[in-house]
């Protein structure tokens, strides 16, 4: 089982995971020119997969991409790459949360009891997080849908939850102050190849609906009160 992993809610990051094993990497580390970073990613990981020419499913079985939450345009770059790949290839496409694949990782270093939530910077002094626990060894459960908001409401959950939060990288400026006395993860460097862990899970469990690639764009609604929409 072979599966090519792409992610472009952060940085753009590609993996092939093959029989459960990630074995190749590719990233670009900015958060910006996804469009114009990915194709030469994936040809990368692919040519040093030796797998060359048209795709097909002897190459790869399945194609998985993370959904976000994201903003619009770092996002469509990523969906737009990973719906083309699948489809001339005639393989399944199947979508992620991001944030899923962050708490997996972060919940790989914790007792399997302990809750988190996922927080990632959503830019204009505003962050996304989603509060999470474990299911079985290879997925997530979210307990909370992901949102975006300002900083002081994430540290709020934080605290009343009792959950540890698990980020990425350095938390931005505008968090470090109201996140200072929360527990933390040690950092859980973003991990796209995860994303094959639950996805073969769910499969497993007969929860393939779960794995649509609908995209979060999340921004706070206009009428105050009201939950973000997956849009």
């Amino acid at each position: 089982m072979t599966d090519l992993c792409i992610d472009t809610s952060g940085a753009t990051t590609i993996a092939l995971v093959r029989e459960g094993e990630p074995t190749l990497y590719a990233s670009n580390d900015s958060a910006r020119h996804h469009a114009e970073s990915i194709a030469p990613l994936i040809h990368q990981v692919l040519a040093e997969a030796g797998i060359e020419g048209p795709l097909n499913s002897d190459d790869i079985d399945a194609v998985i991409v993370g959904t976000g939450p994201a903003p619009f345009t770092g996002l469509r770059a990523g969906l737009v790459s990973a719906r083309t790949i699948a489809r001339a290839a005639g393989i399944p496409l199947y979508g992620v949360c991001s944030l899923d694949m962050i708490a997996r990782a972060g919940l790989d270093l914790l007792p399997p009891d302990q809750r988190v939530i996922v927080a990632t910077d959503a830019r204009r002094h505003e962050m996304y997080w989603a509060q999470y626990e474990a299911q079985g060894p290879d997925d997530v459960a979210p307990i909370t849908e992901p949102t975006v908001g300002p900083v002081r409401t994430l540290a709020n959950e934080l605290q009343a939850s009792a959950s540890m939060l698990v980020t990425t990288g350095t938390l931005p400026s505008f968090a470090e102050e109201a996140l200072s006395a929360v527990q933390t993860v040690p950092v859980t460097p973003f991990d796209v190849s995860v994303a094959s862990r639950i996805v073969r899970s769910r499969l497993e469990r007969g929860l393939e609906d779960t794995l649509d690639t609908q995209p979060l764009y999340l921004r706070r609604p206009d009428i105050h009160g009201q939950r973000p929409e997956r849009m």
